[in-house]
């Protein structure tokens, strides 16, 4: 439905702080390149610790982080030849759907005892590695996001990581809230930004605004010819739940996969595809060092603005649950009632069919 894009005075409640997230859909975990064949890394998706690993064969296997024998912490463990999972304390083998297949001090033929950890459905793809923590029967209906820019020559891309000490509504609205361009302005940023467009569903948000830019930092990424004149563009950001996507008229593109990692901890996988005012046949061979220097000099300086923002706000929360607080962009309050909508909906599914971990 579409929505007044009127600034206006909105007591928030606070109960979004609280939330947990809908686990049936696809979230990130790890960069693809930080797992080797034959190595374990811990990763935890709301509250939920889970062993990831890679079989001697580069395939992903995604097992709850709780040995069934003892409860020990299976991402201590290592991975055999046959690609199954060692428990660190007593040597209990685990295949990738979790079943014990073998201990090493039982004499052999003996029958092995009913040992189960759960498995979670994992994928790979654009570089990241994805877990679905829910409903393991929906992870083959819901879809990853789509990032067509990904294996498009013309664009570059920028891959941008992010962990922030905060609850990820307050992530969320510092991605939603173009208003907040002031913070940014000795960083070349955007100003005087006007909420054009508002729209909501049960599953998403798209917002449009009206941003003017000036300055060198526009002129690089191709947002405006001059670097002295005022250019004016539609940034358009859609919240589909529960990641992001923002672009700028054709210019930018930035792809916001958000992972609530607990109450006051989350953590982001982010591509941004930048056109560079650069032939190809230039841009080409340099793209990896282009790269990592667009994101170390453009990009950081203002995602580290950002996380002192978001994280002042979550410990200013946690001293004071009760305090009340004033919002007048209409997109934010969207976007709450988008997430807890998403929360309520599925504690309401479990609690029908009596399950409320989405095995």
């Amino acid at each position: 439905m579409e929505l007044a894009t009127t600034l206006k005075s909105q007591t928030i409640s606070n109960h979004v702080r609280e939330v947990g997230i809908n686990p049936n859909y696809w979230y990130p975990v790890a960069w693809v390149h930080h797992l080797k064949p034959g190595k374990v890394m811990p990763v935890v998706v709301w509250q939920q610790p889970i062993a990831l690993y890679r079989d001697s064969n580069g395939a992903l296997h995604a097992l709850e982080d709780a040995c069934p024998h003892k409860g020990v912490a299976l991402h201590r463990g290592q991975v055999s030849r046959e690609g199954n999972l060692l428990c660190p304390y007593h040597g209990w083998e685990l295949n990738g759907e979790g079943k014990c297949v073998n201990i090493p001090y039982l004499p052999k033929g003996q029958k092995l005892p009913c040992a189960q950890a759960r498995s979670y459905p994992v994928r790979e793809k654009y570089n990241i590695i994805w877990i679905f923590p829910g409903d393991r029967a929906l992870s083959e209906i819901v879809e990853l996001p789509l990032v067509p820019e990904y294996e498009d020559p013309n664009w570059l891309m920028v891959e941008i990581p992010a962990h922030f000490q905060a609850h990820f509504s307050i992530c969320n609205e510092n991605t939603m809230d173009v208003f907040h361009g002031f913070l940014h302005k000795n960083l070349n940023g955007w100003f005087d930004p006007v909420l054009i467009e508002l729209k909501q569903s049960d599953a998403q948000v798209q917002a449009d605004y009206k941003v003017s830019y000036q300055g060198w930092l526009s002129k690089f990424i191709g947002i405006s010819s001059t670097g002295s004149g005022i250019t004016t563009r539609t940034v358009s950001i859609q919240y589909q739940y529960p990641h992001y996507h923002t672009s700028l008229e054709g210019v930018s593109s930035l792809y916001l996969m958000r992972l609530p990692v607990g109450p006051a901890e989350t953590r982001s996988f982010s591509l941004m595809f930048i056109k560079l005012r650069l032939p190809e046949w230039l841009l080409k061979p340099i793209k990896p060092l282009v790269s990592k220097l667009v994101w170390r000099f453009l990009f950081m300086p203002f995602l580290q603005q950002d996380i002192q923002m978001i994280e002042s706000e979550q410990r200013t929360y946690l001293a004071n649950p009760g305090r009340r607080y004033v919002e007048i962009n209409p997109a934010i309050i969207a976007l709450q009632r988008v997430i807890v909508r998403q929360y309520e909906q599925y504690m309401q599914q479990s609690s029908v069919t009596g399950n409320g971990t989405g095995d």
